[in-house]
């Protein structure tokens, strides 16, 4: 009867503390509020006056309309193997938010056991004698979530969730950057093959010429080494751009998911068109470029760290029960069974660590530090990149329209030393020389083309490119 009563008591204390321990609860440790970060007003290099508008609330497709490299993006978005590694870990992630929500419900389990054994009586006839054991409970735990440290674990494991997703658009929008990027390369190498075979053409012309000249004894030996020279490094020329074709090929098939293999070109170089790039708002950038958000949230966990650090040195208060039966069989003697049952508050803190918790709560309070540090970090690159894709941008248009002029100019050269060598005023020497001019001036204006388009690609991805886009969307070209 006392068992019974003293049992009551318990229960009914529990009954009547769990509730105000409950009510009366708090989160122990900072709340996150954002770092102060001061951005300038307008971008360096930039064009003219800021506005609202911007490239990166294009979607890719709307800023890179060769059908053929929209067909290139969607396949290395199907297929990449980063962008698959980043969603494999933004599920790692997903689940770890699970386990630590985990800790805030009560922890049911059971035992079971069942034993035979055999004992020696020390009598005078030393028998001995059998008997069976058997059982079976169920048991429950609950933390009592008091300071906050399951609230502020499951706030830091939903920040990594987030840090996590920010990483795979990064990754998407890298990926996106960087095909277009190859595309544009090797539109390049192309154009620059097609110059060095021109080239290797006129040279083997020169060299047939020069050498029926000289053959005929109406001129010397000279011109025919100088057009063999030129028409060698031509084909040496030739030889280098297709093996960096091939490696580009190579480094596209890689980010499309698949093995080396030949790569579909759409528009030619010369027809590629360079858009507008608006670049928006400075401080719309801390809003858009997934580094920047997932170096925040990164921030968010380490403040909820340092939270768990400062729960930790309070108690931990956990109410906890049992239920169950066991039974017992003895050989030529008891059998029966009983249950067993109860209910418990416990109340478990530190006294004396070593500083182990003092060292625990340093730690992530230099932890947070360094997010903080890495963040204001993440910005000053990002707009490090933006004003080096402007620069780049303002640089390669003049330098375009110098090398355009400089081609033409060259092309009428050439065409005046072969009217001059026709009519006899001047030897072939001047055609060649003219010739020699012409082919590296447009190599470099080939380069020149494809260098525009990837500042293009560089300002897109400086600026978070495509940030309206919901992930489902990336992979869908109009």
């Amino acid at each position: 009867m006392k068992k019974r009563e003293t049992l009551f008591r318990i229960l009914r204390g529990l009954a009547i503390v769990a509730p105000a321990i409950l009510v009366a609860d708090c989160t122990v440790g900072p709340d996150y509020h954002r770092p102060a970060v001061t951005v300038p007003t307008d971008f360096r290099a930039q064009p003219g006056p800021s506005d609202a508008n911007s490239l990166a609330d294009l979607s890719w497709w709307e800023v890179f309309n060769d059908s053929t490299l929209q067909g290139l993006i969607s396949e290395a978005l199907a297929n990449n193997l980063d962008v698959k590694v980043a969603v494999a870990r933004i599920e790692q992630a997903r689940a770890l938010v699970g386990v630590a929500k985990s800790q805030a419900y009560p922890q049911v389990g059971y035992q079971g056991f069942a034993s035979d054994q055999k004992a020696l009586i020390p009598t005078e006839n030393e028998a001995t004698t059998t008997y069976a054991t058997w059982g079976g409970f169920l048991s429950a735990a609950w933390e009592l979530d008091i300071w906050g440290r399951i609230r502020r674990s499951t706030e830091a494991a939903r920040a990594d969730l987030y840090a996590q997703e920010d990483v795979r658009r990064g990754v998407t929008l890298t990926l996106v950057s960087d095909v277009a990027a190859g595309y544009f390369q090797l539109l390049a190498l192309d154009r620059r093959l097609d110059v060095a075979e021109e080239s290797a053409r006129v040279y083997t012309q020169n060299l047939n010429l020069f050498t029926l000249r000289f053959q005929a004894g109406r001129d010397s030996n000279l011109p025919v080494q100088r057009a063999q020279a030129s028409l060698d490094s031509s084909n040496a020329t030739i030889s280098d751009l297709k093996r960096l074709i091939a490696l580009q090929e190579d480094a596209l098939s890689v980010l499309l998911g698949a093995y080396p293999r030949d790569i579909n070109r759409g528009q030619s170089l010369d027809a590629q068109t360079v858009p507008t790039t608006p670049v928006g708002m400075t401080t719309d950038l801390l809003k858009r470029r997934p580094d920047i958000l997932g170096a925040e949230q990164t921030m968010i966990s380490a403040n909820a760290q340092v939270g768990v650090a400062v729960a930790n040195f309070y108690p931990t208060i956990g109410l906890s029960a049992l239920v169950g039966g066991q039974g017992v069989s003895i050989q030529h003697g008891l059998n029966g069974t009983f249950g067993i049952w109860s209910v418990a508050g416990d109340v478990a803190g530190p006294i004396f660590t070593g500083g182990r918790l003092q060292a625990q709560y340093h730690q992530r309070q230099a932890y947070w530090d360094e997010t903080v540090a890495q963040y204001r970090k993440t910005v000053l690159v990002a707009f490090q990149e933006t004003s080096d894709a402007l620069a780049a941008q303002q640089t390669l248009a003049g330098r375009r329209v110098a090398l355009q002029s400089q081609v033409q100019a060259q092309r009428r050269a050439v065409d005046l030393s072969l009217l001059r060598y026709d009519s006899g005023r001047a030897n072939y020497f001047e055609v060649l020389e003219a010739e020699q001019e012409l082919f590296p001036a447009e190599d470099a204006l080939a380069q020149t083309q494809a260098d525009q388009l990837i500042a293009v690609v560089s300002l897109y991805k400086a600026l978070g490119g495509g940030w309206k886009l919901q992930d489902a969307e990336w992979s869908r070209p109009h």
